[in-house]
Formats: C-alpha cells, sequence, structure tokens
C-alpha cells in the first residue's frame, strides 16, 4: 500500500553475511569432515584442560597447546575451501587468497605466545612456588592427545598448512632430527622414505612432546621428582617456538608481498629469455609477488622496436612467463628513441631572411644574437658552449689552416682554366703551402660578376683575420 522500490539494496548484518558464508561453505561435503574433527578437538581440549588442572602439570598444558593449533588449523583448513568457491571481485581482483595466508599467520603466532606464555610462567614464577605434581591421568591425557593429534593432522587435508611446512625454511629440532634420521636409513634403508630429507614437523613436534611427557611420567613415579615437570614444560614450549616461527617469518613474508627466495632464479631465467624474443629491446620496471600460498602475480614494461608486432610479442612473453606467474600484467610500449635534432641547422619555424646590404651580400648577424649551439651544426659534433670549435668540419675552415686567397678573373687568364682562379707558374713551396689550393668545385669568378654586377675581389677565408671575426664569410675592397 505504499510506494514500490523494485531495486531497492537490503543490508545485512554482519551475522547475516557469516551465515550466509557458512552455508556457501557446508554445501561442500568435503567441509563436513573438517566439521566434524573440529567438534571432536572441543571435546578434546576441555578434557585436557580439566586434566591439567587435576593434575597440576604445566607439561601438560604445553601439549595441550598443540591441540588448541589442530582446532586453528582446521579453521584455517575451511577458510581455504571458501577461498576456493568465492570468485574475484571488483573491490578484491586478486581474490581472497591472502585470507589463508593471514589465518597461518595468525595461527602460528597464537601457539608461539602460548608457548612464550608457558616459559613466562615457568621461568619466574619457579623459584617462588613449589608445586607438587599428580602422575594419576599425565599419562592418560599424554596418550589422548598425541592419538587426536595425529589423528587430525593425518585424516583431514590441509593445503595451506602443507605448503607452509614443505616451502617454510627447516626448524632447529628438524635439523637436529635429520641428522640422526640419516645415520638410522643407512642401518634400515626402508626408512628413508618417512625419514628423510625432514620429517613432517607438526608430526615431529607431537612426538617429541609426548615423549618428553612419558618421560616425566617415570621420573615422577619412579623418584617423586617434580622438578622434571617444568624442565619438560620449557622443553615442550622451545620446541613448539622453534617449530612455529619459519611457518610464521614465511607467511609474514607473503604478506609483505616480497618474492618468494626459491622462485628468484626461475624468474631471472625466465626473464633472460624474454629479453632475447625477436622485437624485444628491454624489461624493465618488472616487480613480482606472492598474493597466495603457490600463486605469484607479477608485473613489466616491455620495450620493443619500431617495427615489432605488440599483439605477437605480448603472446610470446605471456607464454614464457605465465607458467610461473598465474596473474600477469604486461604492458608493451614501443621504442620512443628520437634522432636529437641539430641546433641551428633544424628547427620547426622557418628562420627568418637575413637583410642584404648595399653590395647584394647578406649581413650575417652579430654574435650577439645567435643562440647558444649545444652542438655543432655542421659536424652533429656535441660540445659545450665554452669548449673551443672541431678540428675539422664539412665546408668550413679549419682551425689551423692559413688562409685561402682566389685571384680574381684577369690574372693568368691565358691559361686553359684561367675563368677558374687558378694560379699558374712555379712558385716555392713556402708561397704554395702559404696560398693553399684552391678546390676544383669552385665556381668561376665571371659568374660572380655577372650575378652581382660588382667587380670580383680575392675572397679571404679563416678566422686568423681580426677584420673576419664576426663572420666566416666576409669581402672587403681592395
Amino acid at each position: 500500500q505504499g510506494t514500490i522500490h523494485p531495486f531497492r539494496k537490503t543490508h545485512k548484518s554482519v551475522f547475516g553475511k557469516l551465515k550466509q558464508e557458512f552455508r556457501l561453505v557446508t554445501s561442500d561435503r568435503r567441509s563436513w569432515r573438517i566439521l566434524l574433527f573440529g567438534a571432536l578437538n572441543l571435546l578434546c581440549t576441555g578434557c585436557l584442560l580439566m586434566w591439567c588442572s587435576s593434575t597440576n602439570s604445566m607439561a601438560l598444558t604445553a601439549y595441550t597447546y598443540l591441540t588448541i593449533f589442530d582446532l586453528f588449523s582446521l579453521i584455517t583448513c575451511l577458510i581455504s575451501s571458501w577461498v576456493t568457491m568465492k570468485k574475484p571481485s571488483q573491490l578484491y581482483s586478486f581474490g581472497f587468497d591472502r585470507l589463508e595466508v593471514l589465518a597461518v599467520f595468525a595461527s602460528t603466532v597464537l601457539v608461539q605466545l602460548g608457548a612464550l606464555f608457558i616459559l613466562k610462567e615457568r621461568c619466574v614464577c619457579l623459584p617462588l612456588t613449589h608445586t607438587q605434581t599428580h602422575s594419576g591421568r599425565l599419562l592418560v591425557g599424554t596418550f589422548v592427545a598425541l592419538f587426536f593429534n595425529l589423528l587430525t593432522l593425518l585424516s583431514v587435508r590441509n593445503k595451506p598448512f602443507t605448503y607452509v611446512s614443505e616451502a617454510a625454511s627447516s626448524s632447529w629440532l628438524q635439523e637436529h632430527v635429520a641428522d640422526l634420521s640419516r645415520s638410522l636409513c643407512g642401518v634400515i634403508p626402508g626408512l628413508s622414505s618417512v625419514l628423510l630429507p625432514r620429517m613432517n614437523p607438526f608430526v615431529l613436534i607431537n612426538m617429541a612432546g609426548a615423549l618428553s611427557l612419558c618421560i616425566t611420567y617415570m621420573l615422577i613415579e619412579i623418584n617423586n621428582y617434580n622438578a622434571v615437570d617444568t624442565a619438560s614444560a620449557v622443553a615442550i614450549a622451545l620446541m613448539t617456538f622453534g617449530t612455529m616461527y619459519p611457518m610464521s617469518v614465511y607467511s609474514g613474508k607473503v604478506l609483505l608481498q616480497t618474492t618468494p627466495s626459491h622462485v628468484i632464479g626461475q624468474l631471472d631465467k625466465l626473464l633472460r629469455e624474454v629479453s632475447t624474443l625477436e622485437g624485444v629491446l628491454e624489461v624493465r620496471n618488472e616487480h613480482f609477488w606472492t598474493v597466495g600460498f603457490g600463486s605469484l602475480a607479477g608485473s613489466a614494461h616491455v620495450r620493443i622496436r619500431r617495427d615489432a608486432n605488440e599483439q605477437l610479442v605480448l603472446a610470446h612473453v605471456t607464454n614464457r612467463l605465465l607458467p610461473l606467474v598465474s596473474t600477469l600484467t604486461v604492458q608493451i610500449f614501443k621504442d620512443d628513441w628520437t634522432r636529437p635534432l641539430l641546433s641551428g641547422t633544424l628547427s620547426s619555424s622557418p628562420s627568418p631572411v637575413p637583410p642584404l646590404g648595399p653590395e647584394g651580400y647578406a649581413i650575417p648577424p652579430s654574435s650577439s644574437a645567435l643562440p647558444p649551439l649545444l652542438s655543432d651544426p655542421l659536424t652533429s659534433t656535441p660540445s659545450k658552449p665554452s669548449s673551443p670549435p672541431p678540428e675539422f668540419a664539412f665546408d668550413t675552415p679549419g682551425r689551423n689552416v692559413q688562409q685561402v686567397v682566389l685571384p680574381a678573373a684577369g690574372h693568368h687568364a691565358h691559361g686553359p682554366y684561367g675563368g677558374l682562379g687558378l694560379a699558374y707558374g712555379a712558385s716555392p713551396y713556402a708561397g704554395m703551402l702559404s696560398q693553399g689550393v684552391a678546390r676544383p668545385g669552385m665556381p668561376s669568378s665571371q659568374s660572380y660578376r655577372t650575378a652581382f654586377g660588382a667587380p670580383t675581389l680575392p675572397l679571404r677565408f679563416g678566422t686568423s683575420n681580426p677584420l673576419a671575426s664576426q663572420s666566416q664569410y666576409r669581402q672587403y675592397q681592395p
């Protein structure tokens, strides 16, 4: 009975959105196994915490934190399943892969904080309190926690933690066990498939913690040695911290969008191959980072030749990098190199025509009106404004060449080439060198007379004459 809003958006609450996403996750049958083990984990953790309170054992409390870590790993597995169902949106263009990285980082950091809490309780409060440990349910709690932890690790496929445990560096516990395993496999080669190259860190920490609790139980039962419970708690806390620390570092580097160390060599090889492709001149501004576990993103600028086909080069570059970089952005641009314009000879606007003098010759502009040349206009030789002109240049006299005097017509006109202004007769070497040699392609003086209507006068070339320092070519009256 009111206004109809057909395109009205419904705003759901946070609880409603979580309920909708939970339904999406539970639509997959594989998620029911994760939920079942999560419920069993809560039940087992509650029982272990009650037994820790009844036995007053800090070592069993430290071992119970591993069960809590299994609960975090199950939650991470659910998040990973949800991420695979979600598609990239406009707001999250790379998808939600970083959410499972954040879940792994948070889980490992929380377990390390629990280990630090155990170390603080035992190292700070130990001199002030003397606790009596009851070993009645200590051994039962140990085997219950070990059985459930191994059952969870081997029954549920947790892809995020499996990838992190293989990609991260080895912990100190794994290194020491690997040394013992090599010696043991030398005697029993059949164990190499299980113990080498390194054991699963989660299975290893559970086995080592259970062994420590068994030793604690025997020492308390035989010698009533209650201090061993504190030593066992410290040992389990240190092993837990040492096992989780490399995984926290690796997941933290992924969150910081760094390039994985084990991929740098492959990326360098692929970039070298791309730089040798036909038409590729340069690959620059390349940047690669990890979006999630096993997914690499990257971008690069590729400079190609002017005559290269952009689409063809883009296809070849993408074909080389795509097997390693799942999300790739390549920008192709052609070579922007241009020949530098010669200042003074090439300009965008035509230069004005110089005015004519009284004799019909062009009046050269003064040196103060000329702009400073950054390069010689005739030789294209770069030079500083303060540097001297080049030694040799085309169509210009050299700096150390003597003046050349071309006689006017009428002198030795009886020669076969008198019209060209060539001097005849024997002359000493000194006079010849001082006089120079005329260029054969020089027009005759008669042509100058008919063109300008004035008697031809000898032309002097060179810059050593103080009267001719203002320009390169100038005519003087006798």
